[in-house]
């Protein structure tokens, strides 16, 4: 889609919430929506889709909310536009995210092209990878993606540290089930077989068996012992490239910068075949947090922990229409 044939303000906006739907978001809650003005489009947190227990402070709603705010901005330059971006604090509106105006530009560059055309590819994978190494200089350029959001990449070289993290998710996993408020949290965003509903984290998003990699990072428990989930024959326990997404900062600036630092780095990574696995089992138990930042993060803020490889398979992602998230 070009320029003319996005013939009115209203048809724009409805290609760029269509496409910054697809933006990852924790347990596909997709936390936010949209108001439009004219070239102005507005995005929002939306609190009722916060996980107040595993996130009582907002900490991965804003940063789903800042990879939907990425994503607006590569839809925009897809259309020949720049997105002029006024982030936004308004105490009477505590929800509102930015100001995105749009204005005529240059057509998009190559790479940002290449980025767009991955939105809809992109997918959260939940198992383990295949053995083969990653694709030469991608790390370095996923690196570059997260610099230029402000955000830093690092990637967890000494395997003693990638077990380390790995025992730290197994544990904060378990002590996150043993709470009855965070397993009726998680069962509310996983939907029953058949449910028809385009939010959460359906059956066929993860593996009926979860996949043990070594070390191991212990999986979100969605089925919650239903017996749901894929089955496959191929099987993978290679736990990939074990990463951590920090910011200088923690507060709310920060946070939506690393959402986009996140999105940039989950496109650029699709477009050769990389998926992710996400584990912030830990980051949501604070003294856990605190122990993550303190030895594995170099003085910055632990964001995501994140896994990176080549997958045997695509689970399948659902997403609410424009309709349902444009608001007046």
């Amino acid at each position: 889609m070009n320029i003319t044939d996005a013939t009115s303000a209203q048809d724009t906006a409805h290609f760029l919430v269509d496409a910054a739907a697809w933006a990852p978001s924790v347990h596909n809650t997709q936390p936010w929506w949209f108001g439009t003005r004219g070239s102005t489009v507005t995005l929002h947190a939306d609190p009722d889709r916060r996980l107040n227990v595993a996130d009582p402070d907002g900490r991965e709603m804003l940063i789903s909310c800042g990879a939907a705010l990425c994503t607006l901005r590569l839809a925009a330059r897809r259309l020949g536009l720049t997105p002029q971006i006024r982030m936004a604090s308004d105490p009477e509106r505590p929800g509102l995210i930015a100001d995105v105006t749009l204005e005529p530009a240059q057509p998009p560059s190559e790479d940002e092209n290449r980025m767009y055309d991955q939105i809809r590819r992109r997918r959260t994978h939940r198992g383990g990878f295949r053995p083969e190494s990653l694709p030469a200089g991608l790390l370095q350029a996923l690196r570059t993606c997260a610099l230029d959001e402000n955000a830093a990449l690092r990637v967890v070289a000494d395997p003693r540290a990638r077990i380390a993290l790995g025992a730290l998710t197994e544990v904060a996993e378990q002590m996150l089930r043993q709470k009855p408020d965070y397993c009726l949290e998680m069962a509310r965003w996983a939907p029953r077989p058949g449910s028809g509903r385009r939010d959460g984290v359906h059956e066929d998003a993860y593996p009926r068996d979860p996949e043990r990699t070594d070390p191991h990072f212990a999986q979100r428990d969605f089925a919650r012992g239903h017996g749901w989930g894929l089955t496959s024959d191929e099987r993978h326990g290679a736990p990939g490239v074990v990463a951590l997404l920090t910011t200088k900062t923690d507060e709310r600036a920060a946070w939506l910068q690393a959402g986009q630092a996140l999105q940039r780095v989950l496109l650029h990574a699709a477009g050769n075949d990389v998926s992710a696995a996400f584990h912030t089992q830990a980051l949501e138990i604070p003294e856990l947090r605190d122990f993550v930042r303190t030895h594995f993060c170099d003085g910055g803020h632990p964001q995501m922990i994140i896994r990176l490889g080549l997958a045997g398979r695509e689970a399948r992602s659902v997403r609410r229409s424009p309709e349902e998230l444009i608001r007046p």
